[in-house]
């Protein structure tokens, strides 16, 4: 018989206990591949809506709690755009608001020239221009939700709109979203003269990293964010769910080095005896310690396969609610796994370091007289 087989003839041995501890460590796998997902799909989302317009940074509220919750200036925006080497800078209002059974339903103010510059791509119909009011162009998702087509009428908020044209994009918020003009948006907002966020494209051979830099300390009430790591400067949202996701791992590991812990312990009661009889043909005490920690990991890497399955079973189940459905996009990153499989790991170097180390104690005669 192999090292191996031995591992799992161990592990076989006691089926119902070790079918349970690999039930409650998996759940605590599913949970952490769960969020892991979830964090990384919302900050994927996140990263687009900073190039927005192909801009190359975007500039919001200094210290703000959220995105949502930005509030920059039309004179700072104009005032951004005479930044040395700024070549174009576009000023968004976000609004989200309710329709029909979703709550978050986005809304973008822009300008036409903005949108003409870098719009998103038509499937039907046409962009409004200059000096329009009451149109909008929707996102495929959002227009097959609304049951809306060109040249339809179109309500938020009491106020109606005419839909002009319908587009495509491989952003989430913007195909489940629509565009309007700048001073419809912050009509309905009651946010006249503000936006939510500048969006800067800098010169062609300049480098965004010194025109940011430049930005930040002209204007001390506002912030840039070229990418993901920089956006906990606007919202905390992110940076409280990668805590979350933190937080979990460590409630797995230890809820699950318990679980872990009392399988092997049980297990090295049971088999005092063959453990003392194991010892007396020559096994040393180094392979004993190999067996057990070698039983404990194989017990976790089963657990992280069973997790994980779960935990893709679970994201793709939750889109199933229509809030969810249009915030997230499941995106199922290899870090995500890799950090199952650490915590996996963990566990199982965690439990197994009692059950272990008793084993190595016990002396060939009296593990042969224990009854």
């Amino acid at each position: 018989m192999s090292f191996l087989s031995l591992i799992v003839k161990n592990l076989i041995r006691q089926r119902v206990r070790t079918g349970l501890t690999v039930l409650g460590i998996s759940l605590g796998i599913t949970t952490v591949v769960a969020l892991g997902v979830v964090t990384h799909s919302l900050k994927a989302s996140a990263g687009q809506i900073l190039h927005l317009g192909g801009a190359d940074f975007m500039v919001a509220q200094k210290g703000a709690a959220d995105l949502s919750f930005s509030i920059v200036s039309e004179e700072d925006v104009a005032k951004l755009a005479q930044t040395p080497d700024v070549e174009y800078v576009e000023g968004i209002l976000f609004h989200i608001t309710r329709i029909g059974t979703n709550p978050f339903f986005f809304l973008g103010g822009r300008e036409a020239d903005g949108l003409a510059r870098n719009p998103p791509t038509l499937v039907e119909g046409r962009l409004w221009g200059a000096g329009a009011a009451n149109q909008i162009i929707l996102g495929r998702v959002a227009a097959a939700d609304l049951g809306a087509g060109v040249g339809d009428s179109v309500t938020f908020e009491g106020k109606p709109f005419e839909v002009v044209g319908i587009y495509d994009s491989s952003i989430l918020y913007e195909r489940s979203g629509g565009y309007a003009p700048l001073r419809d948006i912050q009509e309905m907002a009651s946010r006249t003269g503000v936006v939510t966020a500048a969006f800067v494209t800098v010169q062609q051979g300049a480098d965004p990293q010194g025109v940011a830099a430049a930005i930040e300390a002209g204007f001390p009430g506002l912030v840039t964010i070229a990418d993901i790591g920089e956006y906990g400067k606007v919202d905390q949202g992110v940076t409280f769910l990668d805590a979350a996701n933190i937080g979990i791992s460590v409630l797995a590991v230890g809820i699950g080095a318990i679980g872990v812990m009392n399988t092997m312990v049980m297990s090295v009661f049971e088999r005092t005896r063959e453990i003392g009889i194991l010892r007396a043909v020559g096994w040393s005490g180094q392979r004993i310690l190999r067996m057990i920690i070698g039983e404990a990991v194989l017990l976790c890497l089963i657990a992280a396969v069973v997790g994980s399955a779960l935990g893709v079973l679970a994201t793709r189940a939750i889109l199933l609610i229509d809030t969810v459905r249009t915030l997230l996009v499941p995106e199922y990153g290899l870090d995500v796994f890799a950090r199952a499989l650490l915590v996996a790991v963990i566990v199982a170097l965690v439990g197994a370091i009692y059950p272990a180390f008793r084993s190595v104690r016990l002396a060939p005669m009296e593990a042969l007289r224990y009854e």
